[in-house]
């Protein structure tokens, strides 16, 4: 279990140490624990804590605990705030009960705030609506101008220009922000990994409270009407298309002595995922307005047309093709290097390995990506439904590509998406990875699954 280091812990050693040598030793000292802070606070075992006051005394009651929920979080010092500046919660902030606590987070947050005491709840309310810093500050319950400032830091307030009017949701971020639904981006950011804390993966939380549920549903009552005997008496040869969805199965163990080749990844790639055909198309909204829409098909099907899935390519191991990490132009059917750092490749080689349970990397981890507002600029409510949707119909085509070619592959449901931002460079809201698909040559016969 992880125990959770308060940053008044480090503080106390600091002192502590501090007493028994002189000014210079003490330097060196405050430098070392600093150190060891950040060190803590990279692999999310710190928390910071501001106690409640009275008299210039610290009570030792917390009045508000910073939990981080991405690994280099560090509050950095709050912006200034003035009394004319006007605040506003952003629409992706929601309090919760967890426990007998409440919480204040934001999937855009690299932390949560634990509030407890319960006038900063009222005051966090009053921010439902703009509300200038000035009015804040003569609430019984004002938190103080550095919290606030740290909230503004994370995303979960952000500041307003009155004169600009009350558009908050395009205020609020760019473009690529505005097209997210406040739940699609929660769901996003919580089944994911990278930017929360919380257990994820096959952990089997319920285990101990309720029994498994059945593989086969229980049957309806009434009369069945037995298929076996329809088939029976109109047997047909089994067509290849059927041939291939009986031998699919996921493969997790590789042959590394014999690794997938450059022709035979490009196959995989041609037939699965690139660009089949371009056109373009008029959307009547009724109101006279007819954008032009561009479309792309790839041979799986697509939820609107929309076809925003990309596919990025970590490379360990394929023959006539350097270690790496790669885009997929579907367009023009070509590989794209991307420079990334070595230890960011490795690990995500590595998270792909723990997340199937293999005895090693996968030769190529395919990451199959989003854009986003390709979806949401048309849908509203179920964008995301959709791409997940997209991503399934396009695993299932990898998968009976790989099995037509005597190739292995796995479907992968845990992504970092943290991880993925950090290696292209784009914020996780514009584009980011929704599922991950191992491939390779196969080691040995597997169990089918």
């Amino acid at each position: 279990m992880t125990r959770w280091i308060r940053v008044q812990d480090i503080v106390w050693l600091v002192l502590f140490s501090a007493l028994a040598y002189a000014s210079s030793e003490r330097t060196r000292i405050d430098k070392e624990v600093s150190l060891l802070a950040r060190r803590l606070a990279m692999r999310g075992l710190l928390e910071y804590r501001i106690g409640q006051s009275q008299n210039g005394k610290d009570t030792g009651a917390d009045y508000v605990v910073i939990e981080p929920q991405v690994p280099d979080y560090w509050p950095r010092n709050a912006p200034k705030l003035g009394n004319a500046d006007v605040l506003v919660l952003s629409r992706f902030s929601y309090l919760r009960r967890r426990g007998d606590a409440m919480v204040l987070e934001s999937p855009r947050a690299g932390a949560l705030f634990k509030l407890c005491n319960p006038a900063i709840v009222s005051v966090v309310a009053m921010l439902s609506a703009p509300q200038p810093v000035k009015r804040l500050r003569e609430q019984e319950g004002f938190p103080g101008l550095e919290l606030l400032g740290l909230l503004v830091d994370c995303g979960i307030l952000f500041r307003i220009d009155p004169a600009r009017g009350s558009g908050l949701r395009p205020d609020e971020g760019d473009n690529h922000l505005v097209l997210w639904d406040f739940h699609d981006l929660l769901f996003h950011a919580r089944s994911t990994q990278g930017r929360h804390a919380n257990p994820i993966g096959g952990v089997y939380p319920y285990a101990g409270f309720i029994p498994a549920p059945p593989a086969v549903r229980p049957r309806w009552p009434g009369q069945k009407i037995d298929l076996r005997r329809v088939s029976a008496a109109h047997a047909q040869p089994v067509s290849a298309l059927a041939k291939l969805l009986r031998e699919r199965h996921s493969t997790r163990s590789f042959d590394d002595r014999q690794p997938i080749t450059l022709a035979e990844l490009a196959w995989l790639l041609d037939a699965s995922a690139r660009v089949q055909s371009k056109f373009t198309s008029r959307v009547d909204l009724g109101d006279g307005e007819a954008p032009v829409v561009a479309y792309a098909t790839r041979p799986y099907p697509s939820g609107g047309g929309s076809w925003e899935l990309e596919l990025y390519l970590a490379v360990d191991k394929c023959d006539g093709l350097a270690r790496g990490f790669y885009h997929y132009d579907a367009g023009a059917h070509a590989l794209v290097p991307i420079v990334v750092r070595a230890h960011e490749l490795e690990a995500v080689l590595r998270e792909a390995e723990f997340a199937m349970g293999a005895p090693g990397a996968p030769q190529v981890l395919i990451t199959i990506a989003a854009r986003f507002g390709r979806t949401a600029w048309k849908y509203s409510s179920l964008a995301y439904a959709l791409i997940l949707k997209d991503v399934g119909v396009l695993m299932q085509t990898l998968y009976l590509m790989a099995t037509d070619m005597n190739l292995g592959g796995c479907a992968i449901g845990s992504v970092n998406i943290d991880l993925f931002a950090k290696m292209t460079g784009i914020e996780f809201h514009i584009e980011g990875p929704v599922g991950q698909f191992a491939l390779g040559r196969p080691a040995k016969a597997t169990v089918p699954t």
